[in-house]
């Protein structure tokens, strides 16, 4: 069993490194055990996982994701944790350290090149500021992701799990829709983290589903389109996109133009993409 980090070994560990936890990465290290192991359980991970974790700090949830998953790939942009994580994993899970694998680069960017095996699940601590480019990044670029818990804030653990006709219902949430089944699972309290953020954190557990068979370029621009100017009717709002085509656009995919985005499904955007593939022969990617 791996010995896990407790809120004084992080703090010797970040004093050790001449570290200190920046907004500039979004850094909020959990110190509470209970919090990573309940975290750990919540991602439901099998034996033959192989885990992409996002931002893994000082290795508190690495220690516990280790002792699971057939390996763990922690992909961390800090070059000083970067280097120092895989000692503390070694030190502290001399059984399991081997299933460790280290990729220093922006988890916003990251391809499969840079990973050693492709990742078959996600579990992060995401940076609030970058926690739904980072999802979607990784639903869109690695395939092989079947499944994923992020910790988030709460409002955007919200958006991404929203469903059409709530106000809080947006681009992330189709975007989402369009890769998997989202689902809140669970809250965070700022107390279990060094820093303690001023904002509220949940969990959101993820499946994935089978991609729609349609446009995804086309589908997720019809997405922004409509929430650009989301309090507009479909019939305005959609023009920056379909142009002097909308009207047609509209009719062809049965869509009332004087709805608004937040109330279409992304059955309902792949409907508006297939309409104007078929009228303006828009190519697919």
């Amino acid at each position: 069993m791996a010995r896990l980090l407790t809120s004084g070994d992080i703090r010797t560990l970040s004093r050790g490194l001449g570290i200190t936890p920046t907004k500039k990465w979004g850094q909020n290290f959990v110190v509470d055990a209970n919090t990573v192991r309940r975290i750990a359980a919540a991602a439901k991970l099998d034996a033959d996982d192989v885990v992409m974790e996002v931002g893994p700090g000082l290795g508190s949830l690495t220690l516990a994701l280790i002792e699971i998953a057939r390996k763990v790939i922690a992909v961390e942009i800090d070059p000083k944790l970067a280097l120092a994580l895989p000692t503390t994993v070694a030190h502290r899970a001399p059984d399991e350290h081997r299933r460790l694998t280290v990729v220093e680069t922006d988890a916003a960017r990251v391809d499969p090149a840079q990973l050693p095996e492709a990742p078959t699940a996600l579990v992060a601590n995401l940076p609030y500021n970058v926690a739904v480019p980072v999802v979607l990044h990784a639903l869109e670029t690695f395939p092989s992701l079947r499944k994923g818990l992020v910790m988030v804030q709460a409002e955007v653990g919200d958006r991404l799990t929203a469903q059409p006709g709530s106000k809080i219902y947006g681009g992330p949430s189709v975007k989402m829709a369009w890769y998997a089944k989202a689902k809140r699972a669970g809250s965070v309290s700022a107390n279990v983290f060094w820093p303690v953020p001023n904002v509220a954190s949940a969990l959101v557990a993820f499946e994935r589903i089978e991609s729609p068979d349609a446009n995804r370029a086309e589908v997720f621009a019809a997405v922004d389109a409509a929430f650009g100017q989301r309090r507009k009717m479909l019939r305005q709002s959609l023009k920056s996109w379909a142009g002097e085509d909308v009207d047609a656009v509209l009719e062809r995919s049965g869509i009332e133009p004087t709805r608004r985005g937040e109330s279409l499904d992304i059955s309902e955007f792949i409907a508006l993409a297939d309409a104007k593939e078929a009228l303006g022969g828009t190519s697919r990617i």
